[in-house]
């Protein structure tokens, strides 16, 4: 297995640092009130679009700071700045919140895990993980310590006793969800361990195919919007929570394939 892709989470965290850093004149100077959002990899689209949104509603500027959800924790623990962050998955809240860093939260839909295939699927994967350790296949999953798309993962593969196996035959571990996506458009891989909703992105469902697991396995993940207790603007930080989980946050996430905050859970 390639440690090239596992390798970049380090040389990423490092760059957000660096980027957050130059960031903070404007943050402090800046006309208008300045929100810095630390947003997964895949919910990147939707909070764009709501975030876009809120800065007319609002006349305020919205920061989107996106990456692996643990590498993102960890630049928001380092710099000490921040707003609001929304992990790829609700164990983040729960390994994290013991450090204060995390207060109120809300939750702003749901996403599960799915394999992806080349469009048409002409290796004929069925939906089933083991299908990942099949001989005549490339395939890649996420890395388990960088983001919540190999953390869910590694969970998946853990419950069916498979997960050191992948590891093995993997061209390589990717440290976020769009390089999944990538890897796959750049016909790299056959197939690929990722978050459903992105397999239905526009320029990602040209080149992929969705193949769903059984729920019971892939089971929908809340996606928490969580207030950091550091933030200068916690009263605007409310009301973007209370924008992005009400109607109108909730028909972006809908259109971008996300399942709402009303979706029943089992």
């Amino acid at each position: 297995m390639s440690s090239l892709l596992t390798s970049r989470s380090v040389t990423f965290l490092a760059a957000l640092l660096g980027l957050i850093t130059t960031a903070l004149p404007s943050l402090a100077q800046g006309s208008r009130p300045e929100l810095l959002i630390y947003c997964g990899i895949t919910m990147v689209r939707p909070m764009t679009e709501i975030a876009q949104n809120f800065e007319k509603r609002e006349n305020v500027k919205v920061t989107l700071a996106q990456g692996g959800s643990e590498d993102l924790y960890q630049s928001l623990k380092k710099s000490g700045v921040g707003d609001l962050y929304l992990p790829g998955e609700p164990t983040y809240r729960d390994k994290f919140l013991g450090e204060g860093l995390l207060g109120e939260f809300q939750t702003v839909g749901y996403n599960q895990m799915a394999l992806m295939v080349q469009k048409g699927n002409p290796k004929k994967v069925k939906g089933d993980p083991r299908e990942l350790l099949r001989k005549d296949l490339t395939m890649m999953i996420g890395n388990a310590g960088s983001g919540s798309v190999g953390k869910e993962s590694k969970d998946i593969l853990d419950a069916v006793g498979i997960y050191p196996k992948v590891v093995d035959a993997a061209l390589a571990l990717a440290p976020d969800s769009r390089s999944l996506a990538n890897a796959m458009k750049k016909k790299e891989v056959d197939l690929v361990m990722n978050w459903r909703a992105t397999g239905f992105f526009p320029d990602n469902a040209v080149a992929m195919d969705v193949i769903d697991l059984d729920p019971k396995l892939a089971k929908p993940q809340a996606l928490l919007l969580n207030l950091v207790t550091l933030s200068k603007h916690k009263d605007l930080s409310r009301r973007f929570i209370a924008y992005a989980a009400g109607d109108e946050g909730q028909a972006i996430f809908r259109k971008h394939g996300f399942l709402d905050n009303k979706t029943i859970v089992k």
